[in-house]
């Protein structure tokens, strides 16, 4: 991995109630491209999320992000800096219109149209649907909009939870081509359930078990090592995690 880190995090704990969840989590993620976090349900992929956010206060350890510590800060101090959050329940607003999903996600003002073009571009069943209700999208559609939502402003670290969890795989294709645009511009760190979403848009990848990091390395060594991922994964060939 690439000593290069836009985000570290040492030694982090996070208790949620009396359950200590993260146990010492140690994680690098290299500037640019996509980090994978994976593991088994219950590892602390989303604990370890929504502890990167704030929105889970760690109990112990430290998360800098660009070489300022975050773990202090408050959760939209947090996003000013430039992190961007798609938790695994999106987050739309169902009862407005895309546009006005996107609007209130356009924090500095009006959307600028320029990046709305290249969103569009990224994502074109938004503009298609554009003055829908976003209740009324199917799911994918919805997940579309949730990281447009996200990336509308630019952000330096994107952060998605799950996006291709309960989609059809048609859409699942055209996340991976959008995910393959975003990363251009950004760096993303992403827990996902499916092998075959990560070994396609991974560059690094990091795996968790029972609140630790147990593997970090390349996305490439790792799916191309069978007998690791059956120890670390559970997987029996290429199946999801």
């Amino acid at each position: 991995m690439s000593d290069d880190a836009i985000l570290r995090l040492s030694g982090v704990h996070t208790h949620i109630g009396q359950y200590h969840i993260l146990q010492g989590v140690d994680l690098q993620v290299p500037r640019g491209g996509v980090s994978m976090l994976l593991g088994r349900n219950g590892a602390g992929k989303t604990t370890t999320m929504r502890t990167i956010m704030g929105l889970w206060r760690a109990s112990a350890g430290e998360v800098v992000f660009d070489g300022q510590p975050i773990h202090s800060l408050p959760t939209p101090a947090i996003a000013r800096l430039g992190i961007a959050y798609v938790p695994e329940n999106m987050g739309i607003f169902a009862g407005l219109t895309v546009r006005e999903n996107m609007s209130l996600a356009a924090r500095s003002g009006p959307m600028d149209s320029d990046r709305l073009d290249w969103i569009w571009g990224v994502f074109p069943a938004l503009k298609k649907f554009w003055d829908w209700p976003a209740g009324n999208l199917s799911g994918g559609q919805k997940q579309m909009l949730a990281v447009a939502r996200a990336v509308i402003e630019p952000c330096r670290l994107l952060l998605v939870d799950e996006p291709t969890k309960g989609l059809a795989p048609a859409i699942v294709g055209a996340l991976i081509d959008a995910f393959g645009e975003l990363k251009q511009e950004t760096t993303i760190l992403m827990v996902e359930q499916s092998f075959h979403m990560a070994e396609r848009i991974g560059d690094s990848v990091a795996v968790m078990d029972d609140g630790h990091i147990v593997h970090a390395g390349s996305m490439a060594e790792l799916a191309s090592d069978t007998e690791l991922q059956g120890r670390l994964l559970g997987l029996s060939l290429e199946g999801a995690l």
